[in-house]
């Protein structure tokens, strides 16, 4: 009975450690709850086993939480949770030395202040001087940054 009861605590404290490690991120109480567990079940094994069964206990739960850990890291499993978007924009362009002051464009989105529009061919942020410009609006270009345009209706 004891062995079961020591298979069960570890295995407790497995699960909670791999699920903290896998699907919820930070230092949560699942952590230290799996911790807690594990390190339970190998104190009732070194306290009603023995030395020796306290010592395969410990070894065991180590080794059998190396082995999920690189199992999982290494399978496919993680794919289905994983985060696949990619991200083709840039803080700093050299597309805005291609526009001026006074060009004209168009308003891809509404201006609240804050929006994107198309100048020149080329799609950047624009934020409006003074007052919100809707979508597919004719904007005229006050002022050119590196990241961002200043714009106003046409």
């Amino acid at each position: 009975m004891d062995i079961i009861i020591v298979f069960v605590l570890c295995l407790i404290g497995i699960l909670l450690i791999l699920v903290e490690i896998f699907l919820i991120p930070g230092l949560t109480v699942t952590a230290v709850m799996g911790a807690a567990f594990s390190l339970v079940g190998v104190y009732y094994a070194f306290c009603n086993l023995g030395a020796l069964g306290g010592s395969i206990a410990l070894v065991s739960t180590l080794a059998i939480i190396a082995a999920a850990f690189v199992y999982f890291v290494k399978s496919n499993a993680l794919d289905t949770i994983s985060l696949k978007t990619d991200s083709d924009s840039t803080v700093a362009s050299g597309e805005a030395l291609n526009i001026s002051a006074g060009d004209v464009g168009v308003s891809i989105s509404r201006l609240n202040p804050i929006g994107k529009v198309r100048v020149n061919d080329i799609t950047m942020e624009a934020k409006a001087m003074s007052e919100f410009v809707d979508e597919d609006t004719e904007i005229v270009v006050l002022k050119v940054s590196p990241t961002q345009l200043i714009v106003k209706p046409k």
